[in-house]
């Protein structure tokens, strides 16, 4: 029988904080910030919501990205895998994290809304060449001005 291993997580929720670029040693763009992702739940006959806060990190392009275009409340929904760490702290306690690996990021706040999308938004005004991990070029995207020869 062969293996089956599946990694792949999609969030979308809200920024509980500005994302900060770094630099890594070797120059490489990282940036590390938490989404609140609702959830939601049924308690004793109510209904209600609670937040789960998801720690996310991207690197390279989606990190200049996502510290260029988004900000503390702003939608986001991101694309990646789960990856788990452990290490033994200066106390010799073993600390756990689990993170999410970005390998795409997208808007979700539609044009205008939020402050974090460029208020004249064409596929190439984030100025990031790229921003998926496959290195793929961002989309282009033509405007359909007649929509009667839409199926739906």
């Amino acid at each position: 029988m062969a293996n089956f291993n599946l990694n792949r997580v999609i969030l979308g929720g809200r920024l509980t904080s500005d994302p900060e670029l770094r630099m890594t040693q070797t120059n490489t763009p990282v940036t590390s910030f938490t989404i609140a992702v609702n959830r939601h739940y049924q308690p004793k006959n109510q209904e209600g919501q609670q937040a789960d806060f998801i720690r996310c990190t991207a690197w390279r392009n989606q990190a200049e990205f996502v510290s260029r275009y988004f900000r503390r409340g702003s939608s986001i929904c991101v694309e990646g895998s789960i990856q788990t760490r452990t290490w033994t702290d200066q106390q010799g306690q073993k600390q756990y994290a689990t993170e999410v690996q970005v390998d795409n990021v997208y808007f979700v706040d539609a044009k205008g809304e939020g402050n974090s999308a460029p208020s004249s938004y064409t596929p190439d005004s984030y100025g990031a060449p790229t921003y998926s991990a496959g290195g793929t070029s961002a989309p282009k995207f033509e405007e359909i001005s007649d929509d009667d020869d839409l199926p739906f």
